[in-house]
């Protein structure tokens, strides 16, 4: 039996952002709660941020789920975040889904202020 490895916690913050992720069929196995795929917030932005899905452990490849991003470091990239904005998910150069915000708890795409 393999033995599970605790995913490392992210910063204790509240997520950057709500968002509705809807995953393709590149997957193949399912995306749990702490998964860490990297988002293209712009052409020349790629960032980790972490998931975690409301009411399920985890969601199938070709499935959706609503659920939070906690980004890395979202002083890194103001002004790319807003509600109804669609984030390319990649592992590597291969698109598995895509997450469209739906909240964004950050005040980046409004201000500078705490750059």
């Amino acid at each position: 039996m393999r033995q599970r490895i605790p995913v490392t916690p992210v910063p204790e913050r509240p997520p950057d952002v709500e968002a509705f992720f809807s995953f393709n069929d590149v997957r193949k196995s399912p995306a749990r709660d702490g998964y860490r795929p990297a988002h293209r917030l712009t052409d020349t932005c790629l960032t980790t941020g972490v998931h975690y899905y409301y009411d399920v452990g985890s969601v199938p490849p070709g499935a959706s789920a609503r659920g939070t991003i906690t980004f890395l470091s979202p002083e890194a990239y103001p002004h790319c975040l807003w509600v109804g904005k669609r984030i390319p998910m990649q592992e590597g150069a291969h698109v598995v889904g895509y997450a469209a915000v739906s909240y964004t708890h950050l005040r980046a795409h409004e201000t500078d202020s705490y750059l």
